[in-house]
């Protein structure tokens, strides 16, 4: 029987660094053939693109292969962990019928994902012959973890759990949080050049006080770290979740936070990137909006422009030049709670 395929679970919350470390990963792959299965929230693929345009992919530029022949496959239909039946299984069966071309699989997750729901996945009978999960990589946003990003006024939660003695659970987003540390085999502390050494200090203390059991932490500048840390961990993780504990272990299922949602815009204009960027930080100031991610017609450039913005901290680049064969739009994705699609509408409009 041919050994079975290591697949890597790469998670993390909204903007950690999941999408920048898997493209770096791509790029410098040391001759390993991958394949990425990446899970998005919101309709738009931004996260898709951006590693199809690594270069390394199979498919010509600009084509669209099938899903049976694609080496970057999305699923836009939901959380991974609430949708594995309907969406993961079949996909990577898939997958799997090349498992013959293939030396490793990636899975992004989105932002909202539990991990140990999808590890779960892999002892299915479809599955367990032919995959193990390798390991799983959880990426922290070093400056979110310090400034509180992962719930909204984290002190007025605080203050409301030691007020009420019968609120006793953590908020959704610290849950998540905790749940993705708990099955982490490697936490990647992402954006270190963005905070102080004393600064990762702590973000370390708050990680370790999560980990159930010894886990090694790396510190990551733009998620640039050698393939040979990131995978061959050979935990087989399916076998061994009794020690990764989860908020939800004694449940038969779970909610996300049900205002956590998405919504987009597609625009057939340019924009000058600092009144852009002035008028997404406004938004983000006006409405809950924990992620911005997407491309931007920028005037009198060739190339298509990236942006991505967690909370107020935005960052942007040009990934590569637009193809004669598409349209110059911009296109962006929001990520938050109860977001306002009209607001962001009318105040793109007004731009």
């Amino acid at each position: 029987m041919a050994a079975k395929i290591p697949v890597t679970i790469i998670t993390g919350f909204l903007g950690s660094g999941k999408t920048t470390l898997i493209r770096h990963l791509l790029q410098n792959n040391q001759g390993r053939r991958i394949a990425v299965l990446v899970n998005e929230f919101g309709e738009l693929g931004i996260d898709g693109d951006l590693l199809r345009d690594c270069q390394v992919c199979d498919e010509e530029p600009g084509q669209v292969a099938d899903e049976s022949s694609a080496n970057i496959v999305e699923l836009t239909n939901g959380c991974l962990c609430c949708t594995v039946q309907e969406e993961f299984l079949p996909t990577m069966q898939e997958l799997l019928k090349r498992r013959d071309r293939l030396d490793h699989i990636l899975i992004e997750t989105s932002g909202l994902a539990l991990p140990k729901l999808l590890v779960q996945a892999f002892r299915w009978p479809e599955i367990r012959n032919a995959a193990t999960v390798d390991g799983v990589v959880t990426v922290v946003d070093c400056e979110a973890v310090l400034t509180g990003a992962l719930a909204h006024d984290p002190e007025a939660v605080a203050a409301q759990r030691q007020a009420d003695p019968s609120l006793d659970h953590e908020t959704p987003l610290e849950e998540l949080f905790e749940d993705q540390l708990a099955c982490a085999d490697l936490v990647v502390l992402n954006k270190t050049d963005l905070v102080t050494a004393d600064a990762v200090n702590q973000v370390v203390d708050r990680v370790q006080t999560e980990l159930p059991r010894a886990v090694k932490l790396v510190q990551s500048d733009r998620g640039q770290l050698p393939a040979d840390l990131l995978l061959g961990f050979n935990a087989a993780v399916e076998d061994n979740l009794e020690a990764r504990p989860s908020h939800h272990d004694h449940e038969e299922d779970h909610d996300h936070d049900d205002e956590i949602d998405s919504t987009h815009v597609i625009l057939n204009r340019e924009f000058d990137p600092d009144t852009l960027r002035r008028s997404l930080e406004a938004l983000v100031q006006s409405q809950e909006i924990y992620r911005i991610k997407g491309f931007v017609a920028v005037p009198q450039k060739p190339m298509r422009m990236v942006v991505q913005g967690v909370g107020s901290r935005f960052e942007q680049f040009y990934d590569r030049s637009w193809r004669p064969d598409e349209a110059r739009q911009t296109r962006l994705v929001f990520i938050g709670r109860a977001v306002d699609a009209g607001a962001i509408a009318q105040q793109l409009a007004a731009i």
